[in-house]
């Protein structure tokens, strides 16, 4: 049935909303492994960098609230591939940085540039999705978790190989930045069309609405804070519990993001055969195991399977709820997908002073307690995703 109902067109536009959501995943994590070294230049202690780390977020909320009036002035596509490559080229703020004013612009300005990029990007993906009449939103969201993962090793590697860090990030800009024009070409032409029930303004989202989409924003928001905290602490908490290796700094970040990316190519299979809620349910719960056995059981391979797990388990739910947002009902083209993916930066924001915080007053390992908790909070909140059907649409 695929072979005959979907043009080539939809196919190839998958290909290049795949390869946006994989740069994008790539481009991020590529220094996220040199933290450590990064931290040590600028003389930072945990909460002066956890709350340097959580400036970025703050950004990427505060413009990522303009993606839907944006996209539907320009097109998800343009909007998407050109925030995508500013935001890959401001990799070289980050790896020339001998200040810690310096690092923090270059985070603000990368979050700003991702905050609309990842509205874009994810619509456009429904967009696509629509093409096919079935999920696959998550699929592309596998796909991001191999990039990240791809540029999780490719940072390890270049820290264990002693490259300079502003060497790794101008090579990388130049080659991520070629591919992005490549991703648009694949994509979808033209703006995009406003659906049926397109009514409501963004002032006038009536009550029970508005309530669903906080739900489904702190919900995804639980799980953003999971997903980011081997990014913002992994390497540290590596670096300063046990005696590793330069290379093992990023090995919680892989960990995570290989499961996750596990968990996403063979999400929708499940959400299609299960249902989106209770794909979510399950994995929320796997999470809250898997950040457990971090804090209850350390040692350099339970941290890596613990975050292994988490990775696995939280999959589903960011997509899952972005996708549910997009749904409702009621809503402008673009509001509900905004909504959700603006709040979800929300546990990216508070996610690294919160455990900066703990870490100063309980020391590092029992601040990710907060991680296991995060979890819990998600799966109070599954019900906004609605009843379960078989096909995501």
């Amino acid at each position: 049935m695929l072979g005959t109902s979907v043009t080539a067109e939809a196919r190839r536009a998958r290909w290049g909303v795949t390869l946006c959501f994989f740069l994008n995943g790539a481009a991020w994590s590529s220094v996220i492994p040199r933290y450590p070294e990064i931290r040590r230049t600028l003389e930072l202690g945990d909460l002066e960098w956890g709350l340097i780390i959580s400036v970025g977020p703050l950004a990427g909320l505060f413009f990522g609230l303009a993606s839907a009036h944006l996209i539907r002035r320009f097109g998800s596509a343009n909007l998407a591939v050109t925030m995508q490559t500013a935001g890959i080229f401001t990799l070289n703020l980050l790896g020339n940085a001998t200040h810690p004013a310096v690092f923090a612009l270059g985070l603000v300005m990368m979050a700003a540039f991702d905050g609309l990029c990842d509205t874009a990007m994810n619509s456009h993906g429904l967009r696509v999705q629509r093409l096919f009449s079935r999920s696959i939103i998550t699929g592309f969201h596998a796909w991001w978790s191999l990039g990240a993962v791809f540029g999780g090793l490719l940072g390890s590697a270049g820290a264990q190989l002693r490259i300079s860090v502003w060497l790794q990030c101008l090579v990388l800009s130049i080659v991520f930045g070629a591919l992005a024009i490549v991703a648009r070409y694949w994509m979808l032409d033209g703006k995009d069309p406003f659906r049926p029930h397109d009514v409501h303004a963004p002032g006038r989202i009536p009550l029970p609405i508005l309530v669903r989409l906080l739900a489904l924003g702190i919900l995804a928001a639980s799980a953003a804070m999971i997903e980011d905290s081997p990014a913002s602490w992994g390497g540290i908490y590596m670096d300063e519990m046990f005696s590793v290796a330069p290379f093992w700094f990023g090995g919680a970040f892989v960990a995570l993001q290989g499961a996750q990316m596990i968990g996403r190519f063979t999400g929708d299979r499940i959400i299609d055969r299960f249902g989106r809620r209770r794909t979510v349910t399950m994995g929320l719960g796997a999470a809250a195991v898997g950040m457990g056995i971090v804090v209850f059981l350390p040692s350099p391979a339970t941290t890596i399977l613990g975050f292994a797990i988490a990775g696995w388990g939280i999959a589903t739910t960011i997509p899952g709820a972005m996708n549910a947002g997009d749904d409702i009902p009621g809503l402008r083209n673009g509001t509900g997908l905004t909504i959700v993916t603006a709040m979800f930066r929300i546990g990216i924001l508070l996610g690294p002073p919160t455990i900066g915080l703990l870490a100063e007053v309980f020391g590092i390992r029992w601040a990710m307690a907060a991680l296991p908790l995060a979890a819990v909070v998600a799966l109070a909140l599954t019900p906004a995703l609605g009843r379960d059907r078989r096909v995501e649409r």
